[in-house]
């Protein structure tokens, strides 16, 4: 591709940022000019791409000044200010937080399940929750061929997803009760201990009793296959695992399929990958994901509980392949369009 783009990244000291930059420079994406951008908290620090190292700039609305495209991550609060202002200066923003993923006028994207959305953006397209992204992928050919009528889901979720500092807590949880196994664990940044523990909360509670994440999931679907027909609940967990989002899905199709279909389905959907021989201890675990850009695929199998039943369990690197790779796979349906 002959033309070069201005692209900033906002969010660039951050782990989904740094991921950011270091997908676009894997893929060679077609830079002009590159921007690292941040909040003040953390402007001044340095990143390096493509071997040059590069000061992070302090972001305002004029730093998007001649940019075309805005990779952001550095928190809803920030995006709701400074995206429409990206947009209004001509740079597609690409926003990672939750903030705009259920605006009607902000089409909510995963390359490989709905690309045809990207066409109708205003200036802002929204990435998904990184455990809905990696969910659908398998989820896509399945609805293709018979429909979904309902999914219950249970996610674990690596410490990553709320950040390094609840990466370090888990880190020091661990040593200090390895140390002590009776010492008194007091959590910062996770609700509960999450060393030796998993912890059924993720993000607050709403009135309903389910969780901001578990209503992301419910929704952020039914927005992606547009189809607000479809019953989803899901129950999502933290677990102490650094990197690497694992679910089990349990899927009702509104027509029958066989199980063997299902795995060619979903081997043949770009960037999935089926490991699934249970028989011979072959099925993903989340540190087979770490630093992968697939979507891992194993347990498949019938339900034997319902009519039209299947469960699987899905599993993929939430920083990389839920975050970063999607946000530049978009990136690059931007620019092709």
């Amino acid at each position: 591709m002959s033309k070069k783009y201005n692209i900033c990244v906002l969010g660039a000291t951050g782990m989904v940022g740094r991921e950011m930059i270091k997908v676009l420079e894997e893929r060679d994406f077609p830079i002009d000019k590159f921007l690292p951008l941040a909040s003040e908290r953390t402007a001044g620090q340095k990143v390096t791409f493509k071997g040059k190292e590069y000061t992070v700039e302090k972001a305002k609305p004029e730093s998007f000044e001649g940019m075309e495209i805005g990779l952001f991550s550095a928190g809803a609060k920030i995006s709701a200010v400074l995206a429409p202002e990206a947009a209004k200066r001509g740079c597609v923003v690409i926003d990672n937080t939750s903030h705009f993923r259920m605006d009607p006028n902000v089409p909510l994207i995963v390359p490989e399940v709905n690309p045809q959305a990207i066409k109708r953006h205003k200036g802002i397209i929204a990435n998904p929750n990184c455990s809905t992204a990696q969910m659908v992928l398998p989820l896509k050919p399945i609805y293709d061929a018979v429909g979904i009528e309902r999914l219950v889901i249970s996610t674990f979720q690596s410490t990553s997803g709320w950040g390094k500092e609840a990466i370090a807590e888990m880190y020091e949880q661990t040593k200090t009760l390895l140390a002590d196994p009776k010492a008194k664990i007091t959590p910062k940044y996770i609700f509960k201990q999450i060393a030796f523990n998993v912890v059924p909360q993720i993000d607050q509670f709403t009135d309903n009793g389910y969780t901001k994440e578990e209503l992301k999931m419910v929704n952020e679907t039914r927005k992606i296959f547009e189809d607000d027909s479809i019953q989803v609940t899901a129950t999502c967990v933290r677990v102490p695992v650094a990197i690497g989002h694992s679910e089990c899905v349990n899927v009702k199709t509104k027509k029958k399929i066989a199980i063997d279909e299902v795995r060619r389905l979903i081997a043949a959907m770009p960037t999935c990958k089926v490991v699934d021989d249970p028989a011979k201890g072959v099925y993903p675990t989340p540190i087979d994901s770490a630093g992968k850009n697939e979507t891992f695929v194993g347990r498949i199998r019938e339900d034997i509980s319902q009519e039209n039943g299947i469960e699987m369990w899905i599993v993929a690197d939430n920083l990389r392949r839920g975050a970063a790779l999607n946000a530049v796979l978009i990136a690059e349906k931007v620019i092709q369009n």
